[in-house]
C-alpha cells in the first residue's frame, strides 16, 4: 500500500500505460481520477477498479484545453481537499521528418504532448504548494534521449518534456513537489498495435521494434506503470529532476 489514501490524477487513463497505472495506483491504496478525452474509455477504468474493491472516478479531459485542465483540479480539491499525484500521461506519435510533417500535425501533437504537460503542472503546482508539497510524472520517453528516424514532431515533443521536467523541478524542489519523468521504450500498447495495422508487412515491423531493445522485446504497459509508481511513492523520496527510463536497455548503447 504504498500510496494508501493519495489522492492521484492520471491522464490519458482510459488505454495502455495510463489504464495499467490507473489499476495499480487503485491497488497500492491510491484514490485515482481516471482523467481521459474518451469518456466512455475513462468510465469503463474506473468502474474496472471500483468492482474490484478500488476507489475511482472518471473525469472527461482534454489535456489541451486550459479550462478543462483548470475544473479538472478544482472539482478534484473540492471533493477530496487536496491533490497529492499527478500524472502527465496523455500523449501520442505520429510518423514524419520535419518536411513531411504539416503544420497543423505538428501543432496538434504539441499541444497533447508538451502543452498538456505545462497545463497539468501550471494548475497542480499551486495546490501542492498551498498543502506542503506533492509529486509530479510525466511521461517522456527513450527518445528524449537518443533520436529515431521519421519521428521528427514525436521526439521533439518528448525531448521538450524531458527538459521541462528538469527546469520544474528546480522551480519547486523548496516547495517540496518532487517532479520526475518515465522514459518508456518501445511499448506493446494500443497505440502500436495501431501501427502494426497500417504496416505492409506488420511481422517485419514488430520485428524490428523489438530488436531496438537489447532485450529483444517490446516492453507491457504494466512494466511501465511500475516505474511510474516507484516515482510517485516515498520509494523515490531521494528523486526530483531524473528521467528514469524503463527501455530494455534502449539507452545504454
Amino acid at each position: 500500500m504504498k500510496l494508501q489514501k493519495k489522492i492521484a490524477i492520471i491522464t490519458g487513463g482510459g488505454s495502455g500505460i495510463g489504464y495499467e497505472t490507473c489499476k495499480l495506483f487503485a491497488q497500492e491504496g491510491a484514490h485515482v481520477v481516471v482523467a481521459d478525452r474518451v469518456e466512455a474509455a475513462a468510465r469503463r477504468v474506473a468502474e474496472e477498479i471500483n468492482q474490484s474493491g478500488g476507489k475511482a472516478e472518471a473525469m472527461l479531459v482534454d489535456v489541451t484545453k486550459s479550462a478543462d485542465i483548470k475544473q479538472m483540479i478544482e472539482r478534484v480539491v473540492s471533493s477530496h481537499g487536496r491533490l497529492d499525484i499527478l500524472v502527465n500521461n496523455a500523449g501520442y506519435g505520429i510518423a514524419g521528418t520535419v518536411v513531411d510533417t504539416s503544420e497543423d500535425d505538428w501543432n496538434a501533437l504539441m499541444a497533447v504532448n508538451v502543452n498538456g504537460v505545462y497545463l497539468g503542472c501550471k494548475y497542480a503546482i499551486p495546490v501542492m504548494e498551498k498543502q506542503g508539497g506533492g509529486v509530479i510524472v510525466n511521461t517522456a520517453s527513450t527518445v528524449s534521449r537518443v533520436g529515431i528516424t521519421n519521428r521528427a514532431a514525436y521526439v521533439a515533443s518528448k525531448g521538450a518534456v524531458g527538459a521541462l521536467t528538469r527546469a520544474m523541478a528546480l522551480d519547486h524542489v523548496a516547495s517540496n513537489i518532487r517532479i520526475n519523468a518515465v522514459g518508456p521504450g518501445t511499448i506493446a500498447s494500443p497505440y502500436f498495435d495501431e501501427i502494426l495495422a497500417k504496416a505492409e508487412d506488420p511481422a517485419a515491423l514488430r520485428k524490428g521494434l523489438e530488436q531496438r531493445q537489447p532485450m529483444n522485446r517490446m516492453g507491457q504497459p504494466v512494466e511501465i506503470a511500475r516505474a511510474i509508481l516507484f516515482l510517485a511513492s516515498d520509494d523515490a523520496s531521494f528523486c526530483t529532476g531524473t528521467t528514469l527510463f524503463a527501455d530494455g536497455g534502449w539507452t545504454a548503447r
